[in-house]
């Protein structure tokens, strides 16, 4: 076994090492928050902790997958195959598969994603004969999965008159409906959504008490990655599980909390001390991806916040190169611009493409740099495009799967009962529906009392769906006798698609076989996943089924060649680091959004949007924006992002007019204050005040003297080299790690990592 301790700093061993109680675990970008969660559970496995009683949770099936294998690396695959770890939503559905029957659903319930929803309320919307252009079926679902992630069902929507308030004065009174619609729906077809698995998980804790204890006293360690990115309903989950024994260790920084859109609560961080009043807490520090420039001028932007958890990211990589600020005319200008630079990084620097990233804040950018790109020959990989399970065929040969493991299954039902055609068209279904509702039926079932009530659906559509049932019905009899990657293609074949999918010629056809067989390869590689995990029993439909549906989109990565520049959202980039990283549209009312600011709060998430930005970069940064951007069809003139301005001048490399950013004495003179955009003039008192300052280092005074950083104390009165005198007004850690606060004349508050601030004390 390898001494895994060893390999850990003083404070990520102190994390690793203190087991018992709660915890929390601040690690700044770049600090080795993985290693530190491994290792925590590795330690545990290693004293002596059963491996299923610890549970894991994370983000993403990806990382929970590589947490796993270098847990497995220290104490074997056997044991660290035995652990419950993975995402929320794969943990609490295979909670939910052991206790569906008490919540009235059955064991192979469906998981709906979000085009299944999507279908759903569409229906149901044209049921109701209400306004589709008013009662969007996205824009529905967004509001239900709100509703469902704050814990409130259908009951409670409808009886809550605030909501119903707010629904009717947005021309929406009908939600209430729908929503309760969409959840009988749901019932009936023994299916869940995404936040159903989280909602239904807090129900079956709330009304089975029992069931609640039982695993409170399964689960005797539980650790979370990050934390910053759950929302109520996950926090709720997670308390409710610890409160017996309180070995809750949780990982995250609240800098890159950056999901409030899609209910993350960074309140769940900032405020667990107040949850776990004995709590200890661990902070990362040490950026070991990053340049020190990159990490400091990411620390005087997201200073910038008020509520954050205080912290100072520090790093003892080289110091770098400055953030190179690139000026475009126009948004197209911009793509040309970022695609010139790629070609001399890749030919000066002798960089793959793959260590080059471009972030946008909206996909809309995405246009111009793919054209511009292509223009250049650059290869390219574009994230948040189509997944590759979102495919019309890959989720046809699903479909089929989920009607076998789930004959209730409406939404399946729907898809493949005329692929390949069957003559089973849409007047039919129509009465099909119509009668299902009547009987309170799921339309499979519904199929079976056709011979009682025909609902208007004629004798020879009654026959077509009665042979489709049979047809489904031959293969549930595989479901079980064959492993997984028999059992799709016998209904590949038998369904008639594969004979479908040959007959079509063209190139677009080809490529829908291709991806089939590809589906089929990956079955096959999910077989030998579980084999080599030590699960010797077959694996079947019902366990591919639950792996495809609770894939992320970072687990759905289908494009063989991966030397290519990424291009992507902020968003989408997170948790993912490259070597270099061009920052565009960097101007007011995109980045930030103004569609995305209507408080203080708002803002602070962009800015901290902006700080996850910058610290994807591990060489270099470069940041574009352009003075002028189609909007509409119509040219628009464009102001820089405040975010470029709050960069601390010495990070950044401003080639441009001072009319423009303001002098080098007026980007000193701004550390500390919010803006909502560039002034053109400073003002003659702040131009006149920081000039010295801001032009040339301060020289160190006669009575300055060297002290050792252990021997500073509150305060002390001393001198910095940049910052000149200030006072000492606070001191907080110990050896390497000691930091102090200081008031210095000039600047203001500074918070430095006295290992590296060379402070001489004034006597």
């Amino acid at each position: 076994m390898t001494n895994y301790l060893d390999e850990l700093s003083e404070v990520q061993r102190e994390a690793v090492t203190c087991t018992e109680g709660p915890s929390l675990v601040i690690a700044s970008a770049g600090s080795g928050k993985t290693r530190v969660l491994t290792y925590r559970i590795a330690h545990l496995l290693t004293l002596g902790v059963k491996p299923w009683s610890v549970l894991a949770l994370t983000f993403t099936n990806k990382a929970a997958r590589e947490m796993k294998e270098r847990i497995a690396r220290i104490v074997g695959h056997e044991t660290a195959s035995k652990l419950w770890m993975g995402t929320f939503h794969s943990i609490f559905a295979k909670i939910l598969r052991n206790e569906a029957e008490l919540l009235g659903y059955s064991k192979n319930f469906t998981i709906y994603d979000t085009t299944d929803s999507k279908n759903l309320i569409a229906q149901i919307i044209k049921e109701l004969k209400l306004d589709v252009q008013v009662y969007k079926p996205g824009e529905i679902l967004s509001r239900i999965s709100i509703a469902k992630n704050n814990l409130i069902t259908p009951q409670a929507y409808a009886q809550n008159a605030s909501i119903i308030s707010q629904d009717i004065s947005s021309r929406k009174g009908e939600i209430h409906r729908i929503y309760t619609l969409y959840s009988q729906r749901c019932q009936k077809a023994s299916a869940m959504d995404f936040d159903d698995l989280l909602l239904n998980t807090n129900i079956l804790f709330r009304d089975f008490p029992d069931v609640l204890q039982k695993y409170q006293n399964k689960f005797r360690y539980i650790l979370v990655d990050e934390y910053q990115d759950t929302n109520f309903s996950q926090y709720l989950i997670v308390k409710k599980l610890s409160e017996s024994h309180r070995n809750l260790c949780v990982v995250g920084d609240d800098a890159q909390s950056i999901y409030s859109f899609r209910g993350a609560k960074i309140e769940n961080i900032l405020n667990f001390q107040n949850d776990y009043k004995d709590y200890k807490l661990f902070k990362l520090e040490q950026n070991y991806r990053s340049t020190q420039t990159i990490v400091n001028a990411a620390n005087s932007v997201i200073a910038k916040n008020q509520r954050q958890i205080p912290k100072v990211a520090y790093s003892s990589n080289e110091v770098g190169e400055p953030i190179k600020l690139i000026k475009a005319f126009t948004d197209q200008e911009e793509g040309f611009l970022v695609a010139s630079e790629i070609v001399s990084l890749v030919h000066q620097a002798h960089c793959s493409y793959s260590d080059i990233a471009i972030l946008y804040r909206t996909n809309a950018q995405s246009r111009i740099f793919e054209e511009t790109l292509r223009k250049r020959n650059i290869p390219y990989r574009i994230y948040g495009s189509l997944s590759f399970y979102q495919r019309k065929e890959i989720k046809d040969l699903i479909a089929y799967i989920r009607l076998t493991v789930n004959p209730n299954d409406d939404e399946a039902f729907n898809r493949v009962v005329n692929y390949p055609a069957r003559g089973i068209g849409d007047t039919t279904m129509e009465h099909l529906q119509a009668l299902a509702n009547q009987l309170g039926l799921s339309l499979w079932q519904t199929v079976g009392e056709l011979g009682k009530h025909n609902g208007g659906v004629k004798p020879a559509a009654a026959k077509k769906l009665e042979e489709f049932r049979n047809l489904i019905v031959s293969f549930q009899q595989k479901v079980y006798t064959m492993d997984a990657y028999e059992a799709v293609y016998a209904i590949a074949n038998a369904s008639g698609m594969l004979t479908d999918l040959k007959a079509d010629k063209s190139q677009e056809g080809i490529s829908r076989l291709q991806n089939i067989e590809e589906m089929l390869n990956g079955i096959r590689e999910f077989i030998e996943g579980r084999k080599e995990e030590g699960m010797e029993e077959t694996v079947t439909l019902v366990d591919y089924l639950e792996n495809v549906a609770l894939l992320t989109d970072q687990d759905t990565d289908k494009d063989g060649d991966k030397n290519r520049v990424s291009v992507m959202t902020v968003h989408s980039a997170k948790g993912l680091e490259f070597d270099y990283v061009f920052l565009t549209g960097l101007e007011e009312n995109l980045f930030p959004s103004s569609l995305n600011i209507k408080s203080q709060e708002d803002m602070e998430e962009e800015r901290r949007l902006f700080y996850v930005a910058l610290t994807r970069a591990a060489r270099r940064a470069y940041i574009t924006y352009a003075q002028t951007r189609y909007r509409w069809g119509s040219p628009t003139q464009c102001t820089p992002s405040r975010f470029i301005k709050e960069i601390d001048s010495e990070y950044i490399d401003v080639p441009y007019s001072d009319d423009e950013f303001g002098s080098t004495a007026e980007r000193q003179a701004v550390k500390g204050q919010n803006f909502g955009g560039f002034s053109r003039q400073p003002s003659t008192q702040s131009a006149s005040a920081f000039s010295r300052a801001s032009t040339q280092a301060p020289s160190a005074p006669k009575n300055a003297k060297d002290i050792s950083p252990d021997a500073i104390t509150v305060g002390m009165t001393v001198f910095h080299a940049k910052f000149g005198e200030g006072v000492v007004e606070a001191i907080e850690g110990v050896g390497p790690n000691r930091k102090a606060l200081v008031n210095f004349n000039i600047v203001g508050s500074k918070n430095l990592l006295l290992k590296f601030a060379n402070l001489k004390q004034l006597v």
